[in-house]
């Protein structure tokens, strides 16, 4: 007797009542009974393969299974076993279930057809003409290569392997465990990081897994310790090419809309490899960062799903297997998808069954692949009852905070969503969640570009933003500090335009965000101007400069470190080109400069514990050189960290008037001496100096539109 734990409440004894049918092509027969209801997923079990689905409005379910897989290249085979399940035999509670002998323990493709009430204005969309993506398989086969049009109408279903070894993550294999205070993540895309040419890396590996492992140099000489991957699993970067529409020439390249929460993106696996080579590439790069000392955190995307919207569904697994269910719905209004994700539906977080599926997801990401955390795309979304309308408690969101497995985990939300649910510095936490800092991008970029009355507003952000996060135990680090991040602009293009340049989107311009708070520096776009190229750069080094001396968990971009453009589109989610690859060829050339700069200031940032304390600043810790904060007109901000311990105080000062500031320097500690270390007017090296300049006069001279950093040493 099997008794699941979980919430389907549901025991369930085997059957030893068989039936044998033949198996397609073989003269070797099928033999299947009732099985079991638990696990979900195709599971191993002591007679066979067991398959367990849930469908709690389903009349009617038939396992599918495609026994050949592929051969040359081809997509799914046309011939395939189905075999339908009796409900008096076959369900227990809501799960159907059946468990078949005689399959290959690895590499069968199978989904299911399922039936049931065909009334869409009670929230059905069940259609059993489609074989369907089983929510819960672990391994996902579609298209074998990522973009190729020719099979864009490819179909996906899931697999499994119980044959293959346990993956060797080896005898001196350890997590990296970095506390969250030293944490600095960096933003990325697994294909777009290596997909360009310019990475010099064999065809075979470009834009996959393995192409991480090989520019691992490249992060390490860069300082970060964290990578927060885009998202990685299955999704179908063709979906837009599916009918005729403004945007059936867009390939998605961020993954933003998510067919299956368990599998591994399967086009990421190098040489086209399939399902069960990406997993084993996916298990070698977390191995291999972690080996780095370098973190995994994933970007997942449990808000919505790719099966679109009312007008051009997309079935491909949970609308069809129990819409009802799997998505929150307007009853009141012909059952049409409520839209808070901007993507044509939303996932019913806090419906129990959802809420189930979405923690197994992430203990599975945890246990089988070893990833280091998870931020959460629309996090606010997490937060609305299964009517949509928001909760002070929400049970996803506290189950995930109080989760054992997860407890290891750094959990972030971006806590926000399309619905206007805006909750930056309210998020429900349990003291455990941090959160995309929102107030923090927006008041650094209006502060820096010369914006009036917010020096005080950018004094509390780079002092760890107390105003949001000093609540019940919450930290410093509960803030993620960033000024860019995938979705706007570029840090290069922050600088650079003042409008967003998106008709190559197919939307006339009208999707991305039109609230940018960008400065081009007097011209917008590309320009010969040095006097305007040397204010752009200026301002990166600024940006990059405040960023990493907040109190809080930095986050940068990637490609940021040598001024990646996107020609001012700060909407670039459908573009598989060069506005979203890693141009290896620029980052050679701006090493000695723009990239040095990135990588001593974060270097600075680990050699300095008073830039990242685990408690909210005190009188104590910080001088403000600042007597006149009503002071509407002012854009010039200083101040000194102090430094209890070693005495190693960092004097700080922005100045974002139009022209120079005489600003007075104070005494440096006892026995001590200040050294210019920073001074983002200069030209490199001389803009960086990791052992510092002596500077003893009593005044700095801080020109327009630049920062300076002063170290006390002996």
């Amino acid at each position: 007797m099997v008794k699941p734990g979980n919430v389907f409440g549901h025991s369930v004894e085997e059957s030893l009542v068989e039936k044998v049918t033949p198996m397609l092509g073989t003269d070797v027969p099928l033999k299947y009974s009732p099985g079991l209801a638990f696990p979900l997923g195709a599971s191993e079990a002591e007679n066979g393969i067991n398959f367990a689905i849930f469908s709690r409005h389903a009349s009617c379910v038939t396992l599918c299974l495609s026994i050949f897989g592929r051969e040359k290249g081809q997509e799914i085979c046309d011939g395939m076993v189905e075999i339908a399940l009796d409900p008096q035999k076959n369900k227990t509670g809501d799960v159907w279930h059946i468990c078949v002998e005689g399959l290959s323990r690895s590499g069968i493709l199978y989904g299911y057809r399922i039936d049931g009430p065909q009334e869409k204005e009670q929230g059905h969309g069940f259609d059993n003409s489609i074989v369907l993506l089983d929510p819960y398989a672990k391994l996902v086969s579609g298209r074998k290569w990522f973009g190729d049009v020719a099979n864009k109408m490819s179909k996906f279903l899931g697999t499994y392997d119980f044959e293959s070894m346990p993956f060797d993550w080896g005898p001196d294999y350890k997590l990296p465990n970095i506390p969250e205070t030293d944490l600095v993540i960096y933003e990325m895309n697994v294909r777009a990081f290596t997909a360009d040419e310019s990475s010099g890396l064999d065809p075979d590996v470009r834009g996959s897994y393995l192409g991480v492992i090989e520019k691992i140099p490249h992060l390490l000489e860069l300082g970060i310790n964290a990578v927060e991957l885009l998202p990685v699993f299955e999704f179908d970067e063709l979906e837009f090419q599916r009918y005729q529409n403004p945007r059936d020439h867009m390939i998605n390249t961020w993954g933003y809309s998510t067919l299956n929460f368990f599998a591994p993106m399967s086009r990421y696996a190098s040489a086209g490899g399939g399902p069960l080579v990406a997993s084993h590439e996916f298990k070698q790069m977390v191995k291999a960062l972690h080996n780095a000392g370098i973190e995994v955190i994933l970007d997942v995307v449990y808000n919505h799903t790719n099966e679109a919207n009312d007008r051009h569904p997309y079935t491909t697994s949970f609308r069809g297997t129990d819409n009802k269910v799997y998505y929150m719905l307007d009853l009141d209004n012909g059952a049409k998808y409520l839209n808070f994700s901007g993507c044509g539906n939303t996932l019913n977080c806090n419906h129990p069954v959802v809420m189930e599926l979405i923690l197994d997801s992430l203990r599975h990401w945890v246990n089988e692949y070893h990833v280091d955390g998870f931020r959460f795309d629309l996090a606010s979304i997490l937060c609305r009852g299964t009517d949509g309308s928001p909760l002070n408690s929400p049970p996803l969101v506290k189950a995930i905070a109080k989760d054992a497995v997860l407890s290891r985990c750094k959990i972030i939300a971006e806590p926000w969503d399309c619905g206007g649910l805006y909750l930056v510095g309210k998020f429900p936490n349990w003291d455990r969640w941090a959160e995309w800092n929102g107030k923090y991008r927006d008041d650094i970029r209006r502060f820096m570009k010369g914006d009036c009355g917010m020096k005080g507003t950018f004094a509390t952000r780079i002092s760890g933003s107390a105003d949001l996060y000093q609540v019940n135990k919450r930290k410093p680090q509960h803030s993620i500090n960033f000024v860019i991040a995938h979705d706007g602009f570029t840090l290069y293009d922050l600088v650079s335009y003042n409008f967003k340049h998106n008709d190559a989107n197919g939307e006339g311009g009208n999707d991305g965000s039109n609230d940018n708070f960008s400065w081009n520096c007097g011209v917008e776009g590309e320009t010969e101007d040095v006097d305007v190229i040397g204010l752009r750069s200026r301002q990166m080094k600024n940006f990059h400069l405040a960023l990493m001396i907040s109190q809080g968990t930095p986050m940068m971009l990637m490609g940021d470190e040598y001024g990646h453009t996107r020609y001012g589109n700060n909407n670039s989610y459908g573009h598989d080109t060069s506005i979203n690859h890693f141009q290896w060829k620029q980052l050679e050339e701006r090493r000695g400069g723009h990239f040095r700069f990135f990588c001593e200031m974060i270097k600075f940032r680990h050699k300095h514990p008073i830039l990242r304390r685990d408690r909210f600043l005190t009188k104590s810790d910080v001088a403000w050189h600042e007597d006149n904060w009503s002071n509407h007109e002012s854009k010039f901000l200083a101040f000194t960290l102090h430094d209890d311990q070693f005495g190693g105080d960092i004097y700080l000062a922005f100045n974002a008037h139009d022209y120079y500031v005489k600003a007075a320097v104070p005494s440096p500690p006892h026995k001590k001496r200040w050294h210019r270390v920073v001074d983002t007017n200069l030209e490199s090296p001389k803009d960086f100096v990791p052992e510092g300049v002596p500077f003893s006069d009593t005044s700095y001279n801080i020109a327009s539109y630049s920062a300076v950093l002063l170290e006390a040493k002996p």
